[in-house]
């Protein structure tokens, strides 16, 4: 499974890339202005350069001429871009024309099965099922990720899941197992992974019992 950023933070993008287990970054108008980002086409190109895999920008149109507009603008800015377009009948019709012209599309805000598999045949590139956001509302944000790998499997779909809306370190686990393709982490979250307490005592233990070898 690939891990992916969920952040438009440069500084929290350097730190983990370079730790060779962040492939890609997954960016929207919220995360963007979060991070104080004044000049988009560069904040985005700057973080395209830190990845190996796709950047996802987001559109803000709500209809399809101005979703394939700001589209090819978007993948205009470097090799690694792919567009995030909504879950939206004019969405829909976006995708089948980006996906056509080999425009990477991230089909995101998916809550349901049927709208993953609407979007893996209108031809996007990966579907982003909002798992944290159907646990809110108390329904198992898992099981569409279940549903759609089975899916695309039997169906032979090229389209990736990303499971998106990750809480918490388990969520990133249950992903995996649920099989996605991906899981984008916000930072904190992907910082947490590498933390055990087992570990830090070990670490500490060695250190005191090297360092009483040296007192002998």
């Amino acid at each position: 499974m690939q891990i992916f950023l969920d952040t438009a933070e440069i500084e929290a993008i350097r730190r983990w890339a370079v730790t060779g287990v962040v492939d890609g970054v997954t960016t929207n108008p919220t995360l963007l202005a979060k991070a104080g980002a004044k000049d988009v086409k560069s904040v985005i190109k700057e973080i395209s350069s830190l990845v190996r895999e796709p950047v996802s920008v987001e559109v803000i149109s709500t209809d399809a001429e101005g979703m394939i507009r700001e589209a090819r603008e978007y993948a205009s800015w470097g090799f690694n871009i792919a567009v995030k377009i909504p879950m939206t009948e004019q969405g829909m019709k976006a995708v089948n024309v980006l996906s056509k012209e080999g425009i990477k599309t991230n089909v995101t805000l998916i809550f349901s099965t049927n709208q993953g598999i609407i979007a893996a045949k209108a031809g996007a590139t990966y579907v982003s099922p909002f798992i944290g956001r159907l646990d809110d509302i108390s329904h198992d944000g898992l099981t569409i990720v279940r549903e759609l790998a089975e899916i695309f499997r039997i169906y032979n779909f090229t389209t990736k899941i990303i499971a998106a809306s990750i809480r918490h370190p388990i969520h990133v686990v249950e992903s995996a197992l649920a099989g996605a393709h991906i899981a984008t982490i916000p930072p904190k979250v992907l910082e947490s992974m590498f933390k055990h307490p087992l570990t830090d005592i070990g670490i500490e233990r060695f250190l005191k019992d090297w360092e009483s070898l040296h007192k002998k």
